[in-house]
């Protein structure tokens, strides 16, 4: 037989050194957290909250202390070291205080890619004192690894099972082509607008030519009409200052303040300006046609005429 492991003595002094042994245990925990500073129940508790977590998934650990109502307590955050795990996120209840004890409370979300059978975790919880800090750490909490392979194959590797089915990929826009696209479509167009710009510039500059002598036409028209109808002086005048404002545009000159001697002289006395200015100022200012007059019509007409000729030119 082996030796007893407690010396042989009465059933009554074995029975007193085991609560002797008991008593000082106990007197052991307790100056333990004498020396923290902290009564017994002050002391933080962690544990998870189910016995078992597989590789990745996601394990909830929860942290609680009870402390004086005036005790700062600070728990871990995100920077804290939770190896094996890793932190993904944690939620807290507000301190609750009865009889005169608060209690605080957080629940970390966590998750392992170790694998070992057993995972142990404690974390340390701050105590502020004034200006000084005490870190009190919680008792290992465990928490067992369910593996989903097995650990060494049986017979040899498992048999990788393969689908060459096709599946539908979706297209994707295909960003870098189309800006290289883009890109060189810009510097295709910007030689082209180098090498042509004088043709360019010239069948721009005829587009508006044409597109204000036809606006010029048909506005004159207009005013004739006018006048044809009315016989009024207000509409000859418009007629006149139009075709004067017309040619000023189209030779990029201003003859809208000149005389009629002096855009004669201008127009190396044109023999169809002469004439039609001569016959519009007189009915202007003599005041001198009758309502069957034709000269009126003849200067509408050589005015016309003369403006066409000078686009023509202009227009070359």
């Amino acid at each position: 037989m082996g030796k007893p492991l407690l010396p042989t003595m009465p059933g009554g002094a074995r029975g007193g050194w085991l609560v002797a042994l008991l008593l000082l245990l106990v007197a052991g925990a307790g100056s333990a957290q004498a020396q923290n500073g902290l009564p017994l129940d002050s002391v933080p508790r962690g544990r998870f909250r189910q016995p078992t977590v597989r590789v990745g998934e996601i394990v909830e650990y929860e942290l609680s202390s009870r402390h004086a109502p005036r005790q700062e307590v600070i728990f871990p955050d995100s920077a804290a070291d939770f190896a094996p795990f890793e932190y993904v996120g944690r939620r807290y209840t507000p301190t609750r205080t009865r009889q005169g004890r608060s209690l605080d409370q957080a629940t970390y979300r966590l998750r392992t890619f170790r694998l070992d059978s057993v995972l142990t975790l404690t974390l340390p919880v701050t105590v502020l004192r004034g200006r000084d800090t005490l870190l009190v750490p919680t008792a290992p909490a465990s928490i067992r690894l369910v593996r989903t392979a097995p650990a060494t194959p049986i017979s040899g590797p498992p048999v990788l099972r393969q689908s060459l089915a096709l599946r539908p990929v979706p297209a994707r826009f295909n960003y870098p082509y189309w800006l290289a696209g883009l890109a060189g479509g810009l510097l295709l167009a910007g030689g082209l607008v180098l090498a042509f710009r004088s043709r360019l510039r010239q069948r721009y500059r005829r587009y508006r030519l044409r597109k204000n002598h036809v606006y010029f036409l048909a506005q004159y028209a207009r005013h004739v009409e006018r006048f044809t109808l009315s016989r009024s002086l207000t509409n000859m005048e418009r007629a006149i200052t139009l075709w004067k404002n017309y040619l000023s545009t189209l030779e990029h000159t201003n003859i809208t303040s000149l005389t009629t001697r002096e855009i004669v002289a201008r127009y190396q006395h044109d023999a169809d300006v002469r004439l039609a200015l001569q016959l519009a100022d007189r009915v202007i200012y003599g005041n001198l046609f009758t309502e069957d007059d034709t000269e009126t019509d003849l200067a509408f007409v050589l005015l016309r005429n003369f403006a066409e000729r000078q686009y023509a030119e202009v227009n070359a």
